[in-house]
């Protein structure tokens, strides 16, 4: 088993961020769960398994101002997490995410001490244990957790709009914006392989071929 859970925070707005403010945060994260996942990789491929846990706070997920640095960096821990269980899952390495909420030395001076007080990382570690057990058949998860909730993520997709050969200019996107933006019938894609599949079912609706 792998946590990944070191982290440090270095705030600003991007329009005062600097180089050094930049590169610490994504050594630290991205390149801290890199650099040890790496470590462990080999271990768990020839031995048939592995559970491996990343963090990427709700900032990785949504964005928060004056964390451009830090959010950026989570996104990335969050899109390697997605490789790495594509890539590991057929060897019985499982790899997921949490988003957790909870005190600590980041947050103890960004919160009221009666949020600190009901933010205990105990309430994230039930969550931790289940998906690093044997048990846990979960895999390329990512889930949301603090003051005692539990939530599953996943992307939505619009139905979009499709345009024929020649035709999406700049108005014309304009025009079918809301087609765009739209999520009545939506999908809910969850790899690489789905939105391929809805492209090339698209492309095979408008132009009359077979897609496989």
């Amino acid at each position: 088993v792998l946590v990944n859970n070191a982290g440090i925070l270095r705030d600003t707005a991007f329009h005062k961020m600097d180089d050094a403010s930049w590169d610490l945060i994504f050594r630290v994260h991205l390149l801290g769960a890199y650099r040890t996942t790496r470590a462990a990789w080999d271990c768990m491929r020839a031995a048939g398994y592995g559970r491996i846990l990343l963090t990427t706070p709700a900032a990785g997920i949504y964005g928060n101002f004056g964390q451009s640095n830090y959010s950026a960096a989570k996104l990335g821990v969050l899109g390697l997490a997605n490789t790495l269980a594509v890539e590991g899952g057929a060897k019985g390495v499982f790899t997921n995410t949490i988003a957790p909420t909870a005190a600590s030395r980041l947050t103890a001076t960004v919160m009221p001490q009666a949020m600190l007080d009901a933010l205990k990382p105990e309430y994230v570690t039930p969550l931790a244990t289940l998906l690093c057990h044997e048990s846990s058949s979960e895999n390329g998860g990512l889930f949301e957790v603090g003051g005692g909730w539990v939530a599953k993520l996943r992307w939505e997709q619009a139905k979009g709009a499709m345009f024929e050969p020649g035709t999406m200019t700049a108005e014309a996107l304009a025009d079918h914006w809301e087609e765009v933006v739209s999520f009545a019938d939506s999908r809910n894609p969850a790899s690489i392989q789905d939105t391929l599949k809805t492209l090339g079912e698209k492309i095979g609706m408008k132009f009359g071929l077979s897609v496989q």
